[in-house]
């Protein structure tokens, strides 16, 4: 499959423009497929696929057709697009880009029309796949920002803001503040916003957003009581509760403790949408939060030794990792795999993760943004990890850390880019959907490489 996406590759359609205009005329084009869906709609710096994944998962074990949108791919770019909990297969993902490129083509044929990106053409396929399924329920997470991402053209049932952090400053702001205002930006005049956990800064300027449009403003964290009785690698158990019902303990097979402000956060949507209208009785709960799949986050990938993987690419995201580290009580010794995009603050993000690693191989992604295997091994001695290698690929830095953590009775963590979760779930066998072709990668070696951090400069 190819064709169209292969096509926006070459037109080096990669860059960002943000921006409502371009993909308000392209929904019109298309006849505004976007205006059929009732949506659950989510922005956040992290946790917010996660809460994507916990929304669907509950509503398709309710019994409803749902679909999700979600970004980046960790393998193949039809993973963003979930029917019914399955990735969208590739005749049909052919027809809807089809139709999508057509649009844009009558469109770029116009005076002065801009050139539709590359994530403007994928949200638009998202559209068009959810209507030619027949499906009118959808789960939509942002790509980037909120106010001015190209999912922002969908008035929602209930919009969700996850944690807040520092990611993404050349496009969103450079202060919890300025990221927040962008990213509640999703807020729509008289629907319904959860706040997740998130630095009271932030929390102040969405709440101060859902007065100005006249939105309730649900505190997940008042909504939603949420404790773990056990955790491991494997998942959490979990007691919730909420003002509408008391769960049985759950098993979520999401680890982390991260994951249990994504569970609150998904949950006192859900209950949101439910006095909507949206019947959701309690076991659509205890087998939809039981069943969730949501791949590259903190997920125990392998055995003898564990090697856990998770795509954690920002300092608030190796914080979290560190913390589910403590949380799942790993106290053998971490060989670390590294890898990361050129645009992201690897050091910062190295610097948090050193204290818990004893050794450490640096490698490059198959994103064309990433930083070397040598660059990131110079990163890794900046952090103060001692022993450091660069390996040439995945595989070859999977076998070496696993035979080191064999030998010390250790535990192989991969971080650092979403892009490296993918190609080691591959290199582990345990990416959970079927590849057949890897060439969907290959659309992603047009992309105009972002900066990259300066490595002689300690930070």
């Amino acid at each position: 499959m190819t064709s169209f996406f292969q096509r926006l590759a070459e037109r080096r359609r990669f860059g960002m423009r943000p921006g409502l205009d371009t993909i308000n005329r392209l929904a019109e084009r298309l006849g505004h497929p976007e205006r059929e869906l009732a949506v659950i709609h989510i922005a956040g710096t992290n946790g917010k696929g996660a809460v994507a994944a916990l929304c669907e998962s509950v509503l398709r074990a309710a019994g409803y057709p749902v679909a999700r949108y979600t970004s980046p791919h960790l393998v193949r770019v039809h993973e963003r697009y979930l029917l019914n909990g399955a990735p969208v297969k590739d005749a049909m993902l052919e027809a809807a880009a089809r139709e999508v490129e057509e649009a844009v083509l009558a469109l770029e044929v116009q005076p002065d029309a801009p050139e539709t990106t590359f994530f403007e053409c994928l949200t638009a396929v998202a559209f068009v796949l959810f209507r030619q399924a027949g499906i009118r329920l959808a789960v939509l997470e942002t790509g980037l920002g909120g106010r001015l991402d190209a999912t922002n053209i969908v008035t929602p049932l209930v919009s969700v803001i996850t944690r807040i952090g520092l990611d993404h400053c050349d496009w969103l702001g450079d202060t919890v503040e300025q990221i927040a205002a962008e990213k509640a930006g999703i807020i729509k005049p008289g629907r319904p916003v959860v706040c997740a956990a998130m630095p009271d800064e932030a929390r102040a300027v969405i709440a101060a957003a859902a007065a100005r449009q006249g939105a309730r403003c649900i505190d997940a964290a008042d909504a939603v009581s949420a404790a773990a009785s056990r955790s491991t690698l494997a998942g959490q158990t979990l007691t919730i509760s909420t003002q509408e019902r008391a769960l049985p303990p759950i098993h979520v097979p999401l680890a982390g403790a991260f994951q249990i402000e994504n569970v609150c956060a998904a949950v006192a949507a859900l209950e949101t949408v439910a006095a909507c209208g949206l019947a959701l009785p309690a076991s659509a709960f205890v087998t939809g939060l039981a069943s969730v799949c949501w791949p590259g986050r903190f997920q125990l990938a392998a055995a003898d030794p564990n090697v856990i993987v998770d795509g954690a690419h920002n300092p608030d995201g190796a914080r979290a990792v560190r913390q589910s580290l403590k949380s799942c009580k790993v106290k053998a010794p971490v060989a670390l795999i590294a890898g990361f995009c050129g645009d992201k603050d690897a050091l910062a993000h190295l610097r948090i993760l050193a204290p818990a690693v004893k050794c450490a191989w640096g490698v490059a992604t198959s994103n064309p943004r990433s930083l070397s295997a040598d660059q990131t091994a110079g990163l890794l001695r900046m952090a103060g990890i001692d022993t450091v290698a660069s390996a040439p690929g995945v595989r070859e830095a999977l076998d070496a850390a696993r035979a080191w953590a064999r030998a010390n009775n250790g535990v192989v963590l991969v971080c650092g880019s979403l892009f490296l979760a993918g190609d080691a779930l591959v290199a582990l066998g345990a990416y959970p959907w079927p590849v057949t072709r890897r060439d969907d990668n290959e659309l992603l070696k047009a992309c105009p490489p972002y900066p990259v951090h300066n490595l002689s400069v300690e930070r």
